[in-house]
């Protein structure tokens, strides 16, 4: 997958809240991609914008769906 076909699904302030979500796709076989964990944490961007989860836009409805129970 390139990251060009990639759209945010999640975003939050709280890291493990970012990875937890992750940990959910990936159970149902959705790949998924953090954006800049260690930049956000070095320059701060995390707690404007917040920490960002990828996945493809194929996998985007499936995994807005599966997050939707989960938040």
């Amino acid at each position: 997958m390139s990251r060009i076909n990639w759209k945010t699904v999640f975003i939050s302030t709280f890291i493990h809240e970012v990875h937890l979500a992750k940990a959910k796709l990936e159970s149902k076989g959705i790949r998924s991609f953090l954006v800049d964990e260690h930049l956000n944490t070095t320059i701060g961007t995390a707690f404007i914008e917040g920490y960002k989860l990828n996945v493809d836009v194929e996998d985007f409805e499936d995994a807005r769906t599966i997050l939707s129970f989960f938040v």
